[in-house]
């Protein structure tokens, strides 16, 4: 039982270290992509923007984004084994969340999280090793990162990556022959799955089923999905603004950037507090999102370019149903975080407190 609780205590802390070093790159890439994106034009293809110094902070806000979820794999790592974890949890954190194998998988925070956690403890029995002390002077910066690499990488890349491709399909011919059946059920699904991982498999699986659908002309599904992605951060942002006994004032800070983001449609607003309190902040904002979803379906809502949020407003048919249909889904998952947070340990506060001070 001590051996256990030590586990999750090691856990816990190793999500927290991840989640604070990671804060900076979300800050920052939310921000800028915000600003350079609400001067965009909406087209088939996505927000484009057109102006050149705001492309050029767009791709600022592009590479905070690209660094957000290694940064978060690479820090739950060095929690867990030290400095020898960081680089190779950040490599494969970095393959986690670009598309690998025939399939293209991603699978977004919730791999490179799982990948963060066995490199820190794969890590961690290497650095046991009884090896000679000439050896031990280049184990931390070459034979541990190589073997941890090299071992993760190719069971991430055979034997994760692959089934999680099959899943992949097998979800978008399911939601195929849904298609034509019943809205409700359809916009549940769709909602619940954007939200589920926010740009992970489940979420990018969702993404491919209606960008087909809107190459054969049918918007719907797309509007359900757009509604949803604008859901998590929206909501993350508005509980941390109702409820600011529950949050420490980092996550408040965080509130902030979310609002941003859930505005131009950037569900990964979002990961930071999931990875914090994972079992309260996902069903919440999976709900959230699925009624969102529903809702925008059965009111027939069409998204008629490939982004979120209510940035792409003037291109959506329905817009107060759109609108309507979004703030209901963020309405009903800032009640449950509500209903089903805690406020912060004495603890906590007594920490919160000091920071105020200095």
């Amino acid at each position: 039982m001590k051996k256990d609780n030590r586990i999750v205590k090691d856990l816990q802390k190793a999500f927290n270290t991840g989640v604070s070093y990671m804060l900076p790159a979300v800050v920052v890439g939310g921000i800028f992509l915000a600003i350079s994106l609400s001067t965009g034009k909406a087209t088939d293809s996505g927000m484009q923007v057109t102006n050149t110094f705001m492309k050029n902070l767009n791709d600022l806000g592009v590479a905070g984004f690209a660094m957000m979820i290694p940064l978060l794999s690479g820090y739950i790592a060095y929690s867990l084994a030290g400095k020898p974890g960081i680089a190779p949890a950040m490599i494969l954190g970095y393959i986690a969340n670009n598309p690998i194998g025939a399939s293209k998988v991603q699978t977004g925070f919730l791999g490179a999280m799982i990948l963060g956690v066995a490199t820190g403890y794969l890590v961690r029995w290497c650095k046991s090793w009884k090896v000679p002390a000439t050896i031990r002077t280049i184990m931390p910066i070459l034979i541990v990162p190589i073997f941890t690499t090299f071992v993760l990488g190719l069971i991430y890349i055979y034997i994760i990556a692959v089934p999680i491709g099959a899943a992949m399909a097998w979800l978008v011919r399911v939601l195929g022959n849904l298609q034509g059946g019943s809205a409700i059920i359809l916009g549940l699904i769709i909602g619940a799955m954007t939200a589920i991982d926010m740009g992970g498999p489940i979420n990018k699986t969702a993404t491919a089923f209606t960008l087909a659908l809107m190459a054969e002309g049918v918007y719907t599904p797309n509007g359900a999905h757009r509604i949803a992605v604008a859901i998590p951060p929206l909501a993350l942002a508005i509980s941390t603004f109702v409820d600011r006994k529950k949050y420490t004032s980092e996550d408040r800070d965080l509130g902030i950037s979310a609002l941003f983001m859930g505005l131009i449609g950037i569900t990964e607003g979002a990961i930071p507090f999931a990875v914090k309190d994972i079992k309260r902040v996902i069903p919440a904002i999976v709900i959230g999102s699925a009624v969102g979803g529903a809702l925008g379906m059965v009111n027939h809502v069409e998204a008629l370019v490939p982004h979120g949020g209510l940035i792409i407003l003037p291109v959506v048919n329905g817009k107060l149903w759109y609108v309507i249909s979004m703030f209901v889904g963020v309405l009903i998952a800032v009640v449950i975080l509500h209903f089903t947070k805690p406020n912060l340990t004495e603890e906590n506060m007594l920490k919160e407190a000091a920071k105020n001070k200095e």
